[in-house]
């Protein structure tokens, strides 16, 4: 029996429209030269976790529901007494996204969440890490359509990280333009 496996849009856009842009805008020679998108990584840090295991569970949830997939849970590694945190304690979750998930979710929050930010006028160009990976805060997990807002009982943020295999912050930008990203205007 054969497996046929279906493209998402935002991947065949790459293939199709991205991958000439960016070969020829920077001359690559080769195609595995152009950068892609390696994998996304989610992370919703929940302090008050440590105390309550149903605000963590509620994060694991949501975060469940805009990914579909299962995150995993972290850990404090130290323990810190300002905090009331002791090692080991659950203080929030993650997930990493590749192939199929991670171009969905990247369409997702490109062309439907960002959007619907309050007063939105772009993310900030000024994140990039100097080697081509993106990070992206959000303040609320409410962005996404797949949360039912009436029953969140905590607004919570989260962290979107985008690792690239560019080699620098211009082709990374450059790369991540073409996909849509709503970055603010300079000047």
């Amino acid at each position: 029996m054969k497996t046929v496996t279906v493209k998402s849009r935002l991947e065949a856009f790459y293939h199709k429209e991205v991958m000439p842009q960016l070969a020829k805008k920077f001359g690559y020679k080769n195609v595995f030269q152009v950068p892609r998108i390696k994998k996304i990584v989610i992370n919703m840090g929940v302090g008050e976790g440590a105390e309550d295991i149903k605000i963590i569970e509620a994060a694991l949830a949501d975060l469940t529901t805009i990914t579909g997939q299962k995150p995993v849970m972290t850990r404090a590694k130290k323990a810190i007494a300002n905090f009331k945190i002791k090692q080991g304690s659950p203080i929030g979750c993650k997930v990493t996204l590749r192939g199929a998930k991670m171009y969905e979710f990247l369409d997702r929050l490109v062309n439907i969440a960002l959007p619907r930010i309050k007063d939105f006028r772009g993310v900030p160009t000024e994140t990039f890490d100097g080697t081509g990976n993106y990070a992206l805060g959000l303040r609320e997990q409410t962005i996404f359509a797949e949360i039912e807002v009436d029953r969140v009982a905590r607004v919570q943020g989260m962290d979107v990280i985008i690792v690239t295999s560019a080699k620098s912050n211009d082709e990374a930008r450059e790369m991540l333009r073409l996909f849509g990203m709503p970055f603010k205007k300079q000047g």
